[in-house]
């Protein structure tokens, strides 16, 4: 879909030597400027032609700038590659300086010809046989990894990687022990005590300079709280939940409960109280960290009753503005001044990491599945690694960035980021605010943000405001995004706000706790498209008979993945893991695939495009959720609905799905103003009983639903139909 609207989207522009100054200044671009523009354009055709990648790279070198009207970027863009066909054109290209500066490639300079032979030629030409070393060699690649990232381990594993029965991927660093939170805390050549950790500001205070932690604050914060931990005489290994907005309270309060050798249960804080309880419920959570209220702009939303509402065990409650004192608790709950007066005396002493096996839980993270309640996927103390090593290899983050990421620690990206940055030395930066608007574009400027998290539907927001207007984010080194499928023009207009930095895409999954597909620096970056397997990681892509197609091929169908493939799930808390991953999966070479359940693409450009949810899960806002539990609150709605049929459609330029309700009446005579006003009565009661942030796009009257021999519904075939079919 995404390549045919993007042949369609070139075709429209001319080709760039035949652009004229009238054109550009058509754009918006005042006519003298727009002189010069021409004349730069022109000097660029003769010293790079007027097509292709050098073309590209010159012309958003030399010539775009963030203050230029965005139709001028989208013109030159699209004219500078309208007859590249149907493969996605490279917005960006490495060079080889930058190439050898970063993490990979120092790596590949150092002990390139060592790992790979006469194959190794110069770490971009090299990488692509560096990814696959990575993932035939783990022994190898792992332990450089970690020396590179200096890793310790209190006990250090008998080895990388061993077979073993239960696991079909076997087995990653038996008999290991370590505290995950401890590397983030730990002293060594990434951070000193004086090196800040993190950097923060609260929205409404955009005018005022940005608050700083450093690693010595940071540890002895941490410390503190986990002694306070251990007042409540809590076994260790209990769940404590935390629901809360991820601010730099709640980031301490994660890094205590694992430091202290409890386990998080990550509940976000946007869910209904019969979410909460559910999650609860599920983890068996014997205490939780919320606040009174969450502050967003003049709104004061209610956060502490719907714990109380969810029937929640003992709250610690945190006032959402220092300066107020909480009111109102339960009898048996915690302000969060008297939770830290117990354990005033300890305020400068270290506390002692507990140290456990390697496959300890940590946390317990939760993703839709397609019954209804959501799957529980335990984090271990491996995640943390593998997403520390996802930043390191794949967005470059070392000592000396600053990273930042709108998220929450209920889904697995507000965990990705506390280890990816503090463990690889880097600065966390956190905005306490609604992230759509100028107050945290400025804050990417105010902290000097060099790697910048997005969700698609976030720059959206930025671009229709156009909030960025006036700022300066040429300190961004490289955007990432994940979460949901992107929007080429969306992106094209991102990468243009930082003087054409890549988008490094990333998809994965909270099972996974990182990516398994992604982006590189050493590599090309075309817009809304993956350019590499992640290092340590081998794909599949299945044909309609469900076996894998030959390797390096092109073609769509279901993903499956390498079960080899360090720091994934290997048990669900409510959910037999064999079932959900592997139970009717092929073999390849003696490994039985691990299921993912999205489709994927690899183009004949060697690219990988992402196309939603093979299965009948989608993913709403960065949210994964299944059409069973929308249907079954839809379906209660009105008495005039005999069944429903939610379904994700993408848009046909791409980025986020939309959702779609297909619905069949008793009476197929509903009219159309009565659609609108059930759309309404969908999106209050989805917002209340489910997620305030799902939205129904339209609604589609359809006389019966699609249905296989066995009465299972086939949403795969209504999807189809809706992406290019009318939408009421």
């Amino acid at each position: 879909m995404t390549s045919r609207w993007l042949r369609t989207a070139l075709m429209a522009y001319k080709a760039v030597a035949e652009v004229t100054a009238e054109e550009i200044a058509a754009t918006g671009v005042p006519m003298e400027e727009a002189g010069r523009i021409h004349l730069g354009l022109l000097q660029v055709i003769s010293d790079c032609g007027g097509t292709g990648p050098e073309a590209w790279d010159a012309i958003s070198k030399r010539i775009l700038s963030p203050t230029l009207p965005f139709p001028l970027h989208q013109m030159l863009y699209y004219g500078c590659y309208r007859d590249f066909g149907s493969n996605p054109p490279p917005a960006w290209i490495p060079d080889k300086e930058n190439a050898a500066s970063t993490n990979i490639g120092q790596v590949l300079q150092k002990h390139g010809s060592e790992l790979l032979g006469v194959r190794y030629k110069d770490p971009i030409s090299s990488f692509t046989d560096f990814q696959a070393f990575s993932v035939e060699n783990p022994e190898t690649y792992w332990k450089m990894v970690f020396k590179e990232m200096d890793i310790s381990f209190p006990v250090p594993p008998s080895c990388i990687l061993q077979s073993h029965d239960s696991y079909p991927g076997g087995q990653w660093l038996p008999r290991a022990c370590l505290n995950s939170a401890s590397l983030c805390l730990s002293l060594n050549n990434k951070r000193g005590l004086n090196d800040v950790a993190i950097i923060w500001r609260d929205e409404g205070c955009d005018a005022l300079p940005v608050n700083t932690m450093t690693f010595k604050e940071l540890r002895t914060k941490v410390w503190l709280i986990a002694n306070a931990l251990d007042t409540l005489g809590l076994p260790k290994e209990s769940g404590v939940a935390i629901d809360m907005p991820m601010n730099v309270t709640s980031v301490l309060i994660y890094l205590a409960i694992v430091l202290a050798g409890y386990v998080v249960v990550s509940i976000a804080d946007s869910f209904a109280p019969k979410e909460i309880t559910t999650r609860l419920t599920i983890a068996n959570a014997k205490a939780i960290f919320t606040q009174d209220w969450i502050i967003r702009g003049v709104k004061q939303l209610p956060l502490y009753s719907k714990v109380v509402e969810a029937h929640a065990p003992l709250a610690i409650v945190v006032p959402a503005r220092d300066y107020t004192t909480v009111k109102g608790l339960r009898a048996d709950d915690i302000s969060w001044h008297d939770f830290l007066k117990r354990v005033d005396h300890t305020i400068d002493m270290p506390y002692p990491a507990v140290v456990k096996p390697f496959e300890t839980f940590t946390n317990i993270l939760f993703s839709s599945g397609t019954t209804g309640e959501p799957k529980a996927i335990p984090w271990t103390h491996a995640t943390p690694l593998k997403a520390s090593a996802d930043a390191w290899a794949h967005m470059d983050i070392h000592k000396g960035d600053v990273v930042a990421w709108p998220t929450n620690l209920g889904w697995m990206m507000g965990p990705w980021l506390v280890y990816a940055s503090l463990i690889n030395g880097a600065s966390m930066a956190l905005y306490n605010g609604i992230p759509l608007g100028s107050g945290f574009a400025k804050f990417v400027q105010d902290a000097k943000v060099t790697m910048l998290g997005v969700v698609p539907s976030i720059v959206r927001a930025w671009k229709s405001t156009n909030c960025t207007a006036g700022l300066d984010w040429s300190t961004i080194c490289c955007f990432s995004s994940t979460g949901e499928a992107s929007s080429v023009d969306d992106y094209l207009w991102l990468m243009g706000r930082a003087h054409y930095k890549p988008v490094i895409e990333y998809c994965g999954g909270t099972e996974i706790g990182g990516g398994f597909v992604s982006g590189s620096l050493l590599q090309p970056q075309a817009l809304a498209a993956f350019s590499t397997p992640a290092m340590g990681c081998k794909l599949f892509i299945l044909d309609s008979n469900g076996n894998p197609l030959p390797e390096n091929s092109t073609g769509i169908g279901e993903l499956a993945l390498d079960p080899t493939m360090f720091g994934a799930s290997t048990t669900l808390l409510n959910a037999d893991h064999y079932d959900v991953y592997f139970k009717g999966m092929p073999m390849y070479n003696g490994k039985l695939l691990r299921r993912h359940g999205d489709e994927f693409e690899r183009t004949a450009g060697g690219y990988y495009r992402a196309h939603g949810r093979a299965d009948d899960t989608m993913n709403l806002g960065g949210i994964k959720v299944s059409s069973v539990e929308i249907e079954r609150i839809c379906n209660t709605v009105n008495e005039a609905i005999l069944e429903t049929a939610a379904i994700g459609v993408p848009p046909l330029a791409g980025g986020p799905e939309q959702l779609v309700v297909a619905v069949v009446f008793r009476d197929p005579n509903t009219m159309e103003e009565d659609l609108e006003k059930l759309r309404l009565a969908f999106n209050s009661a989805l917002q209340k009983k489910l997620n305030p942030l799902f939205k129904v796009s339209s609604i589609v009257p359809v006389p019966s639903l699609p249905r296989t021999a066995s009465n299972k519904v086939m949403r795969r075939i209504l999807r189809q139909k809706f992406v290019n079919g009318p939408r009421l």
